[in-house]
Formats: structure tokens, sequence, C-alpha cells
């Protein structure tokens, strides 16, 4: 299995009300997409941490290869959440996959 780990830094132009929001949908976005891409298996995202947090979102899913996490960053219904509900908002992105 592989696990795909990602944290974002949302765009300082946007008030804590508006950031609210942004991670709802983020959250929403991506979770939704259970079910709908072959290899997917597990995927929440964490949109409330820590005030020693330097991230404000973090995406945390497993996929059951690399072929599958590959297929993901691809597919239809991810990039769709991706270009509406997290780019546009984001300013900094890591990310770090691996094998469990």
């Amino acid at each position: 299995m592989v696990k795909h780990i990602i944290l974002w830094q949302l765009k300082d132009e946007f008030s804590p009300a508006d950031k609210a929001e942004i991670k709802a949908g983020i959250k929403a976005g991506l979770e939704g997409l259970q079910g709908q891409i072959p290899g997917l298996l597990e995927i929440h995202v964490h949109t409330e941490g820590l005030a020693s947090s330097n991230a404000e979102v973090m995406l945390d899913s497993t996929f059951t290869d690399e072929a599958a996490l590959k297929g993901y960053a691809v597919h239809p219904a991810h990039v769709e959440v991706a270009d509406t509900k997290v780019r546009p908002y984001t300013k900094t992105r890591s990310c770090m996959d691996f094998e469990i």
C-alpha cells in the first residue's frame, strides 16, 4: 500500500471566515472522492490543527499501490476537485508519498 500525504497553507488574502469555508469545501470535495477512484482505499482531510501547526489543511490518503496513486492524480473527478476547491485557494503545497 501507498500513503499520499499533502500539507497546504491557504493564501493570506482570505479572512478567517473565508478560510473556514474554503477548508470545508476542500474537505467535502476530497473526501467525496471515496469510492469513485480505483485503488483509493481511504481519504481523510484534517482542517483543525493545533496552534503549533504551520499548515492549515492536511490530506491523508491510502492507495493500493503506486499505480493507483498515479491514476488518482489524473482521474477526472480528482482533477475537478483540485482545480476548483484546492488550487485556487492554496499558496503552498508539500507532499510525501511512501509505502506502508
